[in-house]
């Protein structure tokens, strides 16, 4: 049943949703999590084999395809870009409806849909946005982010990655690193420097690159979680055309942060492992260990389900701005760091009551698990921006302290 080409009422879209639903999905269960049963797994980044993850892309594509057209693929989106031009009120409502349902995982999606399609939506020419939105929220293609460099780190004004302009296109060269999902994307979103006389925040331009083109090449970086969710990309005259550009020549650096803002929404609402899943394994994990009735441990529990429900709320009411057309300031940027000090609180937690259980595995479900969220932490803490980068941020645009010192 389509829904988009009318204006359907809040309660005739959730029939029409659960309808949708009901012919795909059984309804997930309602078992409460209990401690000894089930898969004890507890990561920050999920972790996969090639054929794992070919499996549930597959899964993931096949599922939006079907979602999209029956009008739930972009609720919130124009319809000349194939999206249902409905309130965000629906889309609440058939997130809520969805989350009810075993559907497949969408997570591959998360950094296209999230960060690069708003980009492009904003800033790319009308044919542009034609060929990819569509396609995007369709699940046909993925996209992802082509922002770190080797060399420039957290400073993304300092990347290298040049493009010259050749009759109409543009030949990139250079390298990107730690970027998640590359081995899969179709499409990247990449900013490079295109004038080396200018201030560097001044000279840079951002494009859509085909990640398939000629000179593109990807090597997987295995983490010391084990596994090789983020990439290494290298570009060898890359050409991309004139049409691909985002935004302005030059203009690169208000692109970014477009794009940027919506990663640390992303991020900062995340709950990166720690949601109220977690929070029942923490409350079980100090009973399985004797240490549930500690007053100092149940007031460092407390304190971090605290903290993450502040984060939850500040990206809530950041999110809000960006449904109202608005530019999100400062709170991504607070709520990203809450996210990831939070973490770290809970990694310093977690070893102090596992002790050597968490470097060594005794086979007791739920404790030497815990090792892989732990070794993910300091990547949450680099990606979307250093706390470092995110304290300067708050301290500048919101505290309203001096900018930090330039090296001389």
């Amino acid at each position: 049943m389509t829904i988009v080409d009318r204006n359907p009422s809040i309660e005739d879209f959730k029939a029409a949703a659960t309808a949708f639903l009901d012919t795909q999905f059984e309804r997930r269960s309602d078992e409460a999590f209990e401690w000894g049963k089930g898969d004890d797994r507890v990561g920050v980044l999920e972790e996969k084999s090639p054929d794992e993850e070919a499996i549930e892309l597959a899964e993931a594509k096949a599922f939006k395809a079907s979602e999209f057209d029956a009008g739930f693929g972009w609720i919130t989106g124009p319809s000349e870009y194939g999206g249902s031009s409905l309130s965000a009120a629906h889309e609440r409502a058939y997130r809520e409806i969805s989350s009810e349902y075993a559907t497949p995982n969408q997570s591959m999606f998360g950094i296209g849909l999230g960060m690069v399609a708003p980009t492009i939506l904003a800033h790319a020419i009308p044919e542009v946005r034609e060929r990819y939105l569509r396609s995007m929220h369709r699940g046909d293609i993925v996209g992802c982010q082509l922002f770190s460099e080797p060399i420039a780190g957290s400073d993304l004004a300092g990347i290298q990655t040049k493009a010259v302009l050749d009759g109409d296109e543009w030949i990139v060269t250079g390298q990107k690193v730690w970027t998640s999902g590359a081995h899969y994307s179709d499409i990247g979103e990449i900013i490079t420097r295109t004038d080396p006389e200018k201030p560097k925040h001044r000279g840079l331009t951002m494009l859509l690159v085909d990640m398939h083109a000629p000179g593109v090449e990807i090597r997987p970086l295995r983490q010391m979680t084990g596994g090789a969710s983020f990439n290494e990309v290298f570009f060898d005259e890359v050409r991309v055309p004139t049409s691909h550009l985002l935004g302005d020549v030059d203009g690169g650096w208000s692109v970014a942060l477009t794009t940027l803002m919506n990663e640390r929404a992303a991020i900062g609402g995340g709950g990166g492992g720690v949601g109220t899943m977690s929070m029942t394994r923490f409350i079980e994990l100090a009973k399985f260990l004797g240490c549930a009735d500690d007053p100092i441990t149940r007031q460092r529990l407390a304190d971090i389900y605290i903290r993450g429900s502040v984060a939850r709320f500040t990206n809530l009411r950041a999110m809000a701005k960006i449904r109202l057309g608005q530019l999100p300031g400062p709170e991504m940027s607070i709520a990203k760091l809450a996210l990831t000090e939070n973490m770290s609180l809970i990694s310093q937690l977690l070893g102090e009551m596992l002790g050597p259980r968490m470097i060594a595995d005794t086979g007791e479900w739920g404790t030497y698990a815990w090792n892989e969220f732990v070794l993910g932490v300091p990547g949450m803490r680099i990606a979307g921006g250093t706390d470092e980068v995110m304290r300067n941020i708050v301290g500048e645009r919101v505290l309203g302290l001096p900018k930090e010192p330039k090296p001389a």
